[in-house]
């Protein structure tokens, strides 16, 4: 079965009772027992409701996987595979990453005794560095947030396996529709399925797959102890978004291309990263390894931060807000949104500078989206320097 046949038909069978050709929205809280301990598989809707088991299903099947598991957010995923961890552990993370990982790493599991090391993944030797007795995963996030890094996925994977290391990779922002990390060798990927899973900004959702039933066994333990799950509407929202992913990934990357070869040509911008562009230094494993090159762009733009908000507030079509993945455009800036958790000093030496924004690309006419960065590009001070493309 092809990829757009399973967003809309795995799991998701009508409903024998009516017929009805969406999901039912399993809104309780428990339920009716047969006699003690005997149910219909469902016992407290904590546990296991029938929505979010579809979700799971749905989930696993984009990444080809056996199993999934669904939580109310993408932190609480992640915080639900630091739980596999005890004090005296150690991670390898890319240096380059979501500022609620690096904040989750630093601020709650480094204070249990859980210990740290944020390499340039993008270099295998890096990696192979970084490694000590006491390394239990290797966490990776390709392309990265907000730099677009890309590590090679099956390179590290494999140099993991070999020290008996976990992989895990955030597949964010490529989505199961433009790369697939289990199959690049990794063991546990991680959605924020708010992103582009979902797609439409309207509902918070985090996804786990895996292959390996000891894992999946683990993590479905901690899920449902730690009890950070959906609700069934969100589970609704999230399955009705899976339908349209191909889609919808299809165009924010026809669009974000446009964008970034926009970008990359014009005279007011110093810095464009998007591994699309032939002269990204990663451009040839992002090729290698994914389907497309996604739909988010940062880039500088070549004047001071008086300016850069000058152009923030001209923008028509791009909404100042956190967050991507979803239909409608949007733009942020890093060091005061989403990696404002990161101390200065270390977002700097991992290369996110103060004035760098970033582009969730959506599924606006294409036309329109250029136009609107030209409109607002045309009203600041010109400034003439060569245009730079860079990790």
């Amino acid at each position: 079965m092809k990829f757009s046949t399973k967003a809309i038909h795995f799991g998701q069978n009508n409903d024998p009772l009516t017929g009805a050709i969406n999901l039912p929205i399993y809104q309780t809280s428990t339920y009716q027992q047969i006699e003690p301990g005997v149910t219909r598989g469902f016992s407290y809707s904590r546990t296991e409701n029938p929505t979010r088991k579809t979700l799971e299903e749905a989930l696993a099947s984009l990444e080809d996987a056996k199993y999934g598991l669904a939580f109310a957010s993408g932190l609480s995923a992640i915080n639900t595979i630091l739980n596999l961890l005890k004090t005296g552990d150690h991670i390898i993370a890319s240096n380059d990453l979501y500022g609620g990982s690096y904040r989750i790493f630093t601020k709650l599991y480094q204070k249990f005794g859980v210990e740290f090391t944020f390499a340039d993944t993008t270099k295998i030797q890096e990696i192979n560095k970084s490694i000590k007795k006491n390394t239990k995963i290797l966490w990776l996030e390709s392309p990265s947030n907000p730099l677009l890094r890309i590590t090679d996925i099956k390179t590290a994977a494999k140099l993991a396996k070999k020290y008996k290391i976990l992989t895990v990779v955030d597949n964010t922002f490529a989505t199961p529709y433009l790369q697939q990390p289990l199959k690049l060798g990794s063991d546990i990927v991680i959605h924020s399925t708010t992103k582009y899973i979902a797609g439409h900004g309207d509902v918070i959702g985090g996804g786990l797959v895996t292959n390996d039933q000891k894992l999946y066994d683990e993590l479905r333990f901690f899920q449902n102890a730690v009890g950070a799950i959906p609700g069934p509407i969100d589970c609704y929202l999230t399955l009705r978004g899976i339908k349209t992913l191909a889609l919808r990934v299809e165009k924010h990357c026809e669009n974000a291309k446009a964008i970034a070869d926009f970008l990359s040509s014009h005279s007011k911008i110093s810095k464009v990263y998007y591994p699309g562009l032939a002269n990204h230094p990663n451009h040839d494993i992002a090729r290698k390894q994914q389907k497309d090159f996604g739909a988010i762009i940062s880039f500088e733009i070549k004047t001071d931060l008086k300016e850069t908000k000058k152009f923030i507030k001209n923008l028509k079509l791009f909404t100042l807000a956190e967050s991507l993945g979803a239909v409608k455009s949007l733009l942020s800036n890093p060091a005061t949104m989403t990696h404002a958790s990161v101390p200065r000093e270390v977002r700097l030496q991992s290369g996110i500078s103060d004035s760098l924004l970033r582009i969730s690309v959506g599924i606006e006419d294409k036309e329109d989206l250029l136009n609107d960065l030209k409109q607002a590009l045309d009203k600041l001070e010109v400034i003439t320097c060569k245009t730079e493309t860079v990790k």
